[in-house]
């Protein structure tokens, strides 16, 4: 008697692919989970580390820009920073303050800088302390001009004014370039909590931009919106 033996390859060549894409799906869920984690606890590293007040004296502020109006007038940020920047100078922990911040975006022909300066001197700020870095365009190229402006003064130290929010990249993106600076957050006043988490998610974004650049090794100073 002939013994018949089941054909099970073809069966077993078509479940190969339903197989496959198990597997690969899979692997996306459990990648897409650990970027998820670490997306979250960058969220709130950036926002502990915001709280954290590094305060001490220096050679010079560094006021880092933020948007101005259409109108070229400051925006809640920049009114923030500079006057806690000012605060600082009356307090006695530097001489000197550099306003950072050109035009980005070009929405006014009015710098950054020359906003900040306004309200420093409104805040009892005499013009002979305060430097316009007029040039920078992003939080890289404000550490640039600014490592410029403090070689060709001969500082050493320097405080960085931010938002609590900003102030982990800044650090980083200043420290990267070799400036000694003391991180002096803005935590006595917050923009409203859904503008704080919208500026949470942008750190997130331009941290991610930050490794791409670092790993590739990119000669990219700006890149609009982060």
């Amino acid at each position: 008697m002939k013994i018949r033996i089941p054909r099970l390859w073809p069966r077993f060549r078509r479940a190969r692919p339903a197989l496959h894409w198990q597997r690969v799906r899979r692997i996306g869920l459990v990648l897409a989970f650990g970027w998820f984690a670490l997306v979250m606890m960058l969220g709130i590293v950036i926002h502990a580390y915001g709280l954290v007040d590094r305060t001490r004296p220096a050679d010079v502020i560094i006021v880092l820009g933020a948007g101005l109006r259409p109108d070229g007038s400051p925006g809640p940020a920049l009114t923030r920073r500079s006057t806690h920047a000012a605060d600082l100078w009356q307090q006695g922990y530097a001489p000197q303050i550099i306003c950072a911040g050109g035009t980005p975006g070009q929405i006014t022909i009015r710098s950054e800088a020359d906003a900040c300066a306004a309200i420093l001197r409104e805040q009892g700020v005499p013009t002979d302390a305060i430097i316009l870095e007029d040039q920078s365009r992003s939080t890289e190229e404000n550490a640039i001009e600014s490592k410029q402006i403090m070689d060709a003064g001969g500082w050493r130290t320097a405080l960085l004014v931010s938002d609590g929010f900003h102030m982990l990249r800044a650090q980083w993106i200043f420290s990267y370039y070799g400036l000694d600076i003391s991180p002096a957050p803005v935590t006595d006043a917050r923009p409203p909590l859904f503008e704080y988490l919208l500026a949470i998610l942008r750190e997130i974004v331009a941290l991610h931009w930050l490794a791409l650049k670092v790993v590739f090794n990119l000669p990219i100073t700006y890149v609009k919106s982060i």
